[in-house]
């Protein structure tokens, strides 16, 4: 089977990492920096490279303004998918009817402003249940990609969770509203499967197409890694993806985001990604793709990949 290689962006904006971080949201342009600054350097980098890509959206983010941007993309032949309606962290631990709710109308959203259909979900979070799986695939989605059986990143997410919720308690600043998943998560297939029941297990769902993690170690292959790691760095790491049937990195808009430029100076403490440039974590991911695309992978949309592993 032809290899594939896949980029997908979430589209959080920056009041979701002040909530990771128990920060106040912020105000003013900064509030939207994801849309306005970090998409147009996305749509700049994907021309150059010549990739499509998958863009994850919050139906709540979707007013006039940035529905124009979300035109653009589609125009552009990149794939729009539903990254929920709230981008609740806890949607997992709600009533089945928000799920549903969240599932349905973030999808809803984004085709009534875009015209595109959606047919992919990602969890907030990467955090998802057997219950939300069947809420996606009632709605008739064509897969999910959430599922990230990452030991690193699921040890480094509970340790944060609990450092956050330690300072809370001594009333040095808020808790953390990001959640964690069952450990048994970090079982499931790396490679594109069907769920079953429960579901890190295969089985006759709904497609799911992980979140990127490297050969062996199953080393995180993420915006964060690649874009902290350099040049250099993303090439070695993507080398440990090389020979995976769907090579995914997912992204999101920070990762081309920059402190100084983007008025982000206060998030800069607490967000590791952002003491770095954007033109430096830029060079990363051309690295990366281009390690990608010398191994003779054909970049195509999450949908795309969908197709052809359905």
């Amino acid at each position: 089977m032809e290899r594939l290689a896949a980029l997908s962006v979430d589209l959080d904006e920056i009041g979701c990492y002040a909530a990771i971080h128990g920060l106040p949201p912020p105000s003013g342009d900064a509030a939207r920096a994801i849309y306005r600054r970090a998409v147009p350097r996305f749509e700049r980098l994907f021309d150059a490279l010549g990739v499509p890509a998958t863009f994850f959206v919050i139906g709540t983010d979707v007013d006039d303004e940035n529905a124009h941007a979300l035109r653009r993309l589609h125009a552009a032949g990149h794939e729009l998918a539903n990254h929920s309606l709230s981008h609740f962290y806890d949607l997992t631990r709600r009533d089945r009817a928000t799920q549903d709710h969240e599932v349905r109308e973030g999808g809803r959203r984004i085709e009534e402003a875009t015209g595109a259909k959606v047919v992919g979900f990602r969890a907030p979070g990467y955090t998802i249940t057997d219950s939300l799986f069947e809420v996606i695939e009632g709605a008739g989605y064509r897969y999910d990609s959430s599922v990230f059986p990452c030991p690193a990143y699921y040890g480094a997410k509970t340790a944060a969770i609990g450092a956050y919720a330690l300072r809370a308690r001594l009333g040095r600043g808020r808790a953390s509203r990001s959640v964690v998943d069952d450990a048994r998560v970090l079982s499931a297939p790396a490679d594109p499967y069907r769920v079953g029941r429960p579901y890190w297990k295969r089985g006759s769902g709904l497609l799911e197409l992980p979140i990127g993690v490297t050969r062996g170690a199953r080393l995180p292959y993420i915006g964060t890694s690649v874009a902290l790691s350099g040049p250099t760095g993303a090439d070695l790491l993507t080398r440990q993806m090389l020979g995976r049937p769907l090579v995914s990195l997912e992204l999101h808009g920070i990762d081309l985001s920059d402190a100084d430029e983007d008025g982000l100076q206060a998030l800069r403490a607490h967000q590791p990604d952002l003491r770095k440039t954007a033109a430096e974590k830029e060079a990363a991911l051309r690295a990366a793709v281009s390690r990608l695309a010398r191994a003779g992978y054909r970049f195509v949309t999450l949908a795309e990949a969908a197709q052809a592993f359905g």
